[in-house]
């Protein structure tokens, strides 16, 4: 049986230049536009079908969990910072199933008691908590 790395566990040289620009340039500043992928594809000197192609790749090795925004707290709507205490070898399960809400905007591995934590954003704090 084949394990999926983790995204700790990708190396750079495992992405191929498309990929690397994609990571590296456009963490900030991401098109808002009708067709921001065809926007990255003009500044990357390729074609928007590569870009969509590198971004699910990126996607399926678990470099990235998703394309979107990441909203500063208390901005719009209600964030909260989100812990849980998840046993070692169901982490990568449990935080698939988290990222699969609309909410979380992302989540990350700590050692600590509590092994993964997330940010959960909702338009009211009556959406958040419920």
């Amino acid at each position: 049986m084949h394990r999926r790395r983790t995204a700790k566990e990708n190396l750079a040289s495992d992405f191929t230049p498309l990929e690397k620009r994609l990571l590296n340039e456009f963490q900030h500043g991401f098109p808002l536009t009708s067709q921001p992928y065809s926007e990255l594809a003009e500044k990357l000197d390729t074609d928007e079908q590569n870009v969509i192609e590198a971004l699910e790749r990126l996607q399926q090795n678990g470099t990235i969990s998703r394309v979107g925004p990441v909203l500063k707290p208390n901005r719009v709507g209600a964030s909260t910072l989100a812990a849980m205490a998840v046993p070692a070898d169901d982490l990568e399960r449990i935080a698939g199933l988290v990222s699969a809400r609309p909410e979380v905007n992302h989540n990350y591995e700590r050692l600590h008691e509590y092994n993964l934590w997330f940010v959960v954003t909702a338009s009211s704090e009556e959406h958040l908590y419920s």
